[in-house]
């Protein structure tokens, strides 16, 4: 079990979420690219982030086609 210490001020444990959350899609957004350029298709980034075709496709795919990734089709 992690023992999570709990800041003082409410303030700084939320801006530690906002951090976090921030870190997260930054992330996201950079395995999804790196899968997407080494030939993963839509339904195995999906099945891998937990989450349907159809939602991982409508997050990334217009920023993937702006960096010019080559997108596979299914």
């Amino acid at each position: 079990m992690i023992d999570l210490a709990t800041p003082a001020d409410p303030a700084d444990g939320l801006a530690a979420v906002v951090a976090l959350r921030r870190l997260a899609e930054q992330l996201e957004a950079a395995e999804v690219e790196r899968a997407m350029r080494t030939g993963w298709s839509w339904p195995e980034v999906a099945e891998a982030l937990g989450v349907t075709r159809q939602a991982v496709h409508k997050k990334h795919a217009k920023r993937l086609i702006a960096a010019g990734v080559e997108l596979r089709r299914r």
